[in-house]
């Protein structure tokens, strides 16, 4: 069982709340490079936390610039084995409102320019993405939200895109036509790295805009993004509170949403012709299985 109760990937904005204590900052290496900023870790109601700011500290990091292997490598180091993702978000559906939090369960990756595996070159893998968050956290991530100031909603396909630019009024509207119900530009390979470092992973989506796509609404616009998010931070810190004490109650429970093996049936090189310098260097994520 990890020492952390949870790591969370967001804004710098969610370090401030009421009782965090013991504060430290630790800054990590990686054999994928330094993660985005350092690790802020602290402890609420006795169960440590740790933050990762996603864009660096003062944002200066593009979707496609974050080194998302780097986060979550670090996050894995440091024993954490469930992370819950706070992201913005423009949404594709009119009943899913600026304002509103989502907690999806399905994605959808438009990204072109991103390192999406940990693993290649001599250790190949293919893991199963039918259920990308998982469900028993994100089921534990909406009882947090229960009672808070906003409409929040279970479920719905994010789809990631490229950015750093917003969508155009016709990739909007054929995201809608494809059933897609958010639209980001971080959850991918964020989410499929989680996946492959076997941690549990779920998002709380803030929607901050109807993207481009609404007849009736102005465009997304970073004004909106930046204004939506600061009205909310005091939502996101109350839920990651009550998170803690939840994940506590249910943490003898046993899980049946298989994270926490997600390589056990993954690996296809075989072993007589794995690389010896690969395994090596994916230990932490392949020593159970591979020695």
């Amino acid at each position: 069982m990890s020492e952390y109760a949870f790591g969370i990937i967001g804004g710098s904005g969610l370090y401030g709340f009421e009782g965090f204590e013991n504060i430290e900052t630790l800054e990590l290496d990686t054999p994928f490079g330094k993660p985005s900023s350092p690790i802020v870790t602290g402890e609420i109601h006795g169960k440590k936390l740790a933050f990762l700011a996603r864009h660096g500290i003062g944002h200066v990091y593009s979707p496609t610039e974050v080194n998302y292997r780097a986060n979550i490598w670090a996050l894995k180091a440091l024993g954490i084995d469930k992370i819950v993702s706070v992201s913005a978000v423009g949404s594709l559906r009119e009943d899913y409102a600026p304002g509103d939090i989502i907690v999806p369960d399905q994605l959808f990756d438009n990204t072109k320019d991103r390192e999406r595996s940990f693993f290649g070159k001599g250790l190949v893998v293919h893991i199963s993405s039918a259920y990308p968050f998982c469900p028993s956290l994100s089921k534990q991530l909406l009882r947090a939200l229960e009672g808070e100031d906003t409409n929040v909603h279970e479920g719905g396909t994010f789809v990631t895109i490229e950015g750093p630019r917003f969508s155009t009024r016709g990739e909007s509207n054929v995201f809608r036509q494809l059933g897609f119900s958010l639209v980001g530009m971080t959850a991918s390979p964020e989410a499929f790295l989680a996946r492959e470092a076997e941690i549990h992973y779920a998002t709380m989506a803030h929607v901050t805009d109807y993207d481009s796509w609404h007849e009736t609404e102005e465009a997304v616009t970073v004004e909106m993004v930046v204004n939506t998010l600061k009205k909310n931070t005091q939502i996101a810190q109350n839920a990651l509170v009550k998170l803690v004490d939840i994940i506590a109650a249910d943490e003898t429970h046993a899980r049946d949403c298989g994270c926490d093996e997600a390589l056990r049936y993954a690996f296809i090189t075989n072993p007589d012709f794995m690389d010896p310098a690969m395994k090596n260097k994916l230990s932490l994520l392949t020593g159970k299985y591979l020695g």
